[in-house]
């Protein structure tokens, strides 16, 4: 038997026996590592590490730390909780089983008996005591005609509509214990590695997405190789209920929903209306800054205009349904994207060189159909507002601009404490070119553009195929929530084919046509997301140039109410947000919901206050201040503001 190369990611190379596993590899450098070792990755792919190699390769071991390794162990997670379910229900179809971010699910049916979380801990406790027999996930080559009489003999129709659409040669089996599935894998050599496990939830799940499919249960859970980790974890869920968004919108006073109105369609209450507004101001005055010009678009467009940009066929299904005028054949559709109106705007003159960049930007709603199960709260909702702008450059600005570009959106997140965000570059999947608008030419210079601009910015990026727009690639920033869940917020993206499709133009130096490049930019993404973020970032303690309601003047009794309100008028004349308390309640009971909703201050007055011409003075989170003048509060409270001064967190 001759020997195979193995290059490890320091770069030194190693021979061993064909037919060596990555296990046989991790125990030739440590038992220790080899413990650890959930998976591989085998030139680029992830591998079961007990999977034969038997040619040259660049080997990567996955553990609990590596995202592929965790992904393994939550999916061979999937096959513990079908094996668990299966001993338990017998007779239980099953769908599919992916990890998720977080954990895993399993979609089943159970032929109608119920399944509800009655039943977790019984599951629970089944999947730990398979666990502990350490049973091994055999892979097993199948042919297509027995991977098909295997799933007729248990009658489950869900797994032979998945056989149907997989091509002969290329299926195969996992087990594990008494069960057995349909999976392309890879797993964890055993099931002794999972120690912790937790159902989470259940939830109904139309088969393949499809709502005139059967409705099965969803099973979610999630595991861990010890004890503690889920323990910390569970913690963390806490922790995020205290500040889930949901919560929080609604007992600090900022958004609500309404069946009439529509589902996913949020109300702002007159305290997010004002969160709004300051974060709109924001980033204006920086666009002021960075050159670009406002302009206001429809919340409807003619059919055509999106038929033209290419979003009906792409996305026309995830969009509201064409209204229907009396005008016979007249079509318009609820807004899905501003970049056709600017597109319109840009050409409604003849354009010269010397106008380019063109920066055109618009707090512009748009409405998309989101499925009922997957709106939540105001990260996913059918109406939300893009910080959307379109800059439309010559061929030599594209990554300067796109440069410029990065800086703003690393400029809002520097001033609102988002951190813990990445850079994604997502690129074009190059097996499946029909989902792309487009010359291979123009992408290959998007795609450059991006990649040598987040390169030369410093930026860390990971790069995913298949992310990329139907009309071009784009540099998506993720940020992570208070449940480390990634979010997709701000975004930059490369276009060449939106000006060919409107006929776009510009008179160039040399007296001839050319086509412009535009480029897309929302460094918030969507107002209602970005929001969503925020409130659970800070747990609503929002900065104090930020917060809806800075002070709050609570009178003793009402003995002292035309002196509080005096007070408040000489606030509001020095631009300093807030309300007098004017309810017939006891002091204590005032300061209480004043710290309920999070105000930043409270300016107590009563007898001692009124006499002296001061206000006492209490700050969210700090010693009291004792008395101040007004003027020296004001002055105090500008500075707090104009240094950058502010509270994140809880």
């Amino acid at each position: 038997m001759s020997n195979i190369k193995i290059t490890l990611p320091d770069g030194s190379v190693r021979e061993y026996p064909q037919g060596s596993s990555s296990m046989d590899i991790a125990l030739s450098i440590s038992e220790g590592l080899a413990r650890n070792v959930l998976a591989a990755k085998v030139n680029g792919k992830v591998w079961d590490a007990t999977r034969p190699i038997d040619t040259d390769a660049n080997l990567q071991l996955l553990t609990w730390n590596d995202a592929d390794g965790k992904a393994t162990f939550w999916h061979s997670s999937a096959h513990l909780l079908a094996e668990a379910i299966e001993a338990l229900y017998p007779g239980t179809k099953f769908g599919i089983g992916p990890a998720i971010e977080t954990g895993f699910y399993y979609d089943i049916d159970l032929g109608g008996k119920p399944f509800s979380q009655e039943d977790f801990k019984k599951v629970e406790d089944k999947m730990l005591e398979l666990a502990r027999q350490k049973s091994e996930y055999k892979r097993t080559s199948v042919s297509k005609a027995d991977a098909i009489e295997y799933f007729t003999e248990k009658a489950d129709e869900y797994k032979l509509e998945l056989i149907d659409g997989l091509e002969d040669g290329q299926i195969t089996f996992y087990s594990q214990g008494n069960f057995t599935d349909l999976c392309r894998g890879p797993h964890i050599p055993n099931t002794g590695f999972i120690k912790a496990i937790k159902i989470m939830n259940v939830a109904g799940a139309y088969w393949r997405g499809d709502e005139k499919r059967p409705m099965l249960t969803r099973v979610y859970a999630v595991t861990f190789p010890k004890q503690k980790e889920l323990d910390d974890y569970l913690h963390v869920l806490e922790e995020a209920k205290r500040r889930d968004h949901r919560k929080l919108g609604k007992e600090l006073e900022l958004f609500t929903f309404s069946e009439k109105v529509g589902a996913g369609l949020p109300l702002w209450l007159p305290k997010g209306a004002l969160l709004r507004e300051r974060l709109e101001s924001f980033l204006r005055r920086a666009q002021v800054r960075a050159g670009y010009s406002p302009v206001v678009t429809p919340h409807i467009g003619s059919k055509q205009l999106y038929v033209t940009s290419g979003h009906w066929e792409k996305y026309g299904k995830d969009s509201f349904q064409p209204i229907h005028t009396p005008e016979e054949g007249e079509e318009f559709m609820l807004k899905p994207m501003n970049c056709p109106h600017h597109c319109e705007i840009y050409k409604a003159r003849p354009r010269s060189y010397r106008e380019l960049p063109l920066r055109l930007a618009e707090f512009g709603t748009v409405y998309r159909y989101e499925q009922s199960g997957e709106l939540h709260g105001l990260t996913r909702v059918r109406g939300f507002t893009q910080d959307d702008a379109h800059i439309f450059c010559r061929n030599d600005q594209v990554k300067d601009e796109f440069k410029r570009v990065i800086d703003l959106v690393q400029y809002v997140f520097r001033s609102l404490g988002f951190d813990n965000y990445s850079a994604q570059i997502s690129l074009r999947d190059p097996a499946k070119p029909e989902k792309y608008f487009g010359t291979d030419e123009d992408w290959n210079r998007a795609e450059s553009a991006i990649i040598e601009a987040s390169a030369e910015k410093g930026l860390n990026t990971v790069t995913e195929l298949g992310e990329a727009a139907f009309y071009g690639p784009k540099l998506d920033f993720m940020v992570r929530d208070a449940l480390g869940r990634k979010w997709q917020l701000g975004t930059i993206q490369v276009d060449y084919q939106l000006p060919q499709r409107f006929d776009l133009e510009y008179m160039g130096s040399d007296g001839t046509k050319h086509r412009p490049v535009m480029i897309h930019r929302a460094p918030f993404g969507s107002l209602e997301r970005f929001i969503a973020i925020l409130i659970e970032n800070t747990a609503g303690n929002f900065p104090l140039w930020l917060s809806p309601d800075q002070i709050a003047v609570l009178p003793i009794s009402e003995k002292y109410m035309d002196y509080a309100n005096d007070i408040f008028l000489q606030l509001q004349e020095a631009d300093v947000r807030g309300y007098v308390d004017h309810r017939d309640e006891k002091i204590g009971r005032k300061i209480r919901d004043a710290e309920v909703h999070k105000l930043p201050y409270m300016l107590i007055v009563g007898d001692k206050e009124q006499a002296e011409g001061t206000i006492s003075v209490r700050r969210k989170g700090h010693p009291d201040m004792g008395s101040m003048k007004l003027e020296d509060f004001v002055t105090y409270f500008k500075t707090e503001i104009q240094s950058g001064i502010a509270t994140f967190g809880a």
